[in-house]
């Protein structure tokens, strides 16, 4: 069964086609992360009419790399929430015109529920792997959400712990706009951080920058919960580089802003706020997993691409971990289309009344 999946949640027109749930055929997307680079987050508006100038080349793109036309396909998935409102929107509507045109059935898909199930992708020169055991413990963690997802099943989620604050995503963007570094804030983080090629080297020393700099950052374990909260670390961050000097970050082309003494304080800055971020989200998953006697461990969500994070996990887990290739823990149209097909082997098919829903999260039965 072909099933062409849209997303276009937030700033990525993305397309995907997968067959029978698992074997990706094509995978298309086109960011919008330059447009937004300039305001420094995503601007609802722009997203919205850069969507409807995407959707037509990159369907047709997806079409192509999959080797398949659209008389070809079975079903058409699309992200109905969360996100923003007029971004689905225009993936909502694209579904639509399709479903009805081709008479396919429609399936409107969670965008959390889709990150999971990009772990059950498999590459098409591969085959697809054996369902990991239920039941899963699930960390999804992007720019608007961090959830700890109890999967039994599936269709069968439970909620059991979420961001109380900022998102993981979110947190990191902010980061990255305090030190000066670009947009999304995650990618600009990790990359700062694994610029010190010895980092113990620059722990503590004379420099009192560099020693207050190099020093942990608070976590906000919330005990006996299994919530997050990223807004204090984001505030100690936003202090500490206000006490080495960093923040407001240097002009582009003062003195400061290409000093080897300043690149090393941003280096070790992110560095401590990543690790800040991963010992949280990797204690969480892991106390989850053992409460709830999970099987395995599915990671989902642009966060997860984070490679300290994906580390961590592996090499602290006792558990098996499903952890997708980085281009697909980013917003795209193959999770949505691999979600749909377990979906509609459930019977849990739309119809032309499907609307979008911006608040949609996991509190839901299927």
């Amino acid at each position: 069964m072909l099933i062409l999946g849209i997303e276009t949640s937030c700033d990525e027109t993305a397309v995907g086609i997968v067959e029978d749930g698992r074997t990706l055929r094509s995978n298309v997307m086109a960011s919008q992360a330059a447009i937004h680079a300039a305001h420094g987050g995503v601007v609802p508006e722009l997203a919205s009419r850069q969507h409807i100038r995407d959707m037509q080349p990159t369907l047709n793109r997806a079409l192509s790399e999959a080797g398949v036309t659209l008389d070809q396909i079975d079903a058409v998935a699309v992200t109905h929430g969360p996100g923003l409102a007029g971004a689905l929107i225009s993936g909502v509507n694209t579904a639509k015109s399709l479903s009805l045109t081709l008479d396919l059935p429609l399936i409107g898909v969670n965008h959390l529920v889709g990150h999971i199930y990009a772990g059950w992708l498999a590459a098409v020169d591969r085959a697809p792997s054996e369902d990991p055991g239920f039941p899963l413990a699930c960390l999804v963690a992007s720019g608007g959400h961090t959830d700890l997802v109890l999967m039994e099943g599936h269709g069968k989620y439970r909620l059991v712990g979420r961001t109380r604050d900022d998102a993981a995503g979110e947190a990191f963007d902010k980061a990255a706009r305090i030190l000066g570094l670009g947009f999304p804030g995650g990618p600009e983080i990790q990359k700062a951080a694994e610029s010190l090629a010895d980092f113990e080297e620059y722990r503590g020393g004379a420099d009192e920058a560099l020693t207050l700099a190099s020093t942990p950052l608070p976590r906000a374990w919330m005990r006996g919960t299994l919530d997050f909260s990223f807004s204090g670390v984001k505030t100690a961050m936003l202090h500490r580089a206000q006490d080495t000097g960093l923040y407001p970050p240097p002009e582009l082309d003062s003195p400061e802003s290409d000093s080897p003494d300043a690149a090393r304080l941003v280096a070790l800055l992110s560095a401590e706020f990543q690790e800040s971020l991963v010992d949280v989200m990797t204690a969480k998953l892991l106390t989850m997993a053992e409460q709830y006697g999970a099987r395995g461990l599915v990671l989902g969500g642009g966060v997860t691409a984070n490679a300290r994070l994906r580390q961590r996990v592996l090499s602290d887990s006792p558990l098996p971990a499903v952890i997708p290739r980085p281009a697909l823990c980013t917003d795209n149209g193959a999770m949505i289309a691999a979600a749909a097909f377990y979906q509609y082997q459930r019977g849990d098919v739309s119809d032309l009344t499907l609307d979008v829903d911006p608040s949609l999260g996991f509190d839901l039965a299927a």
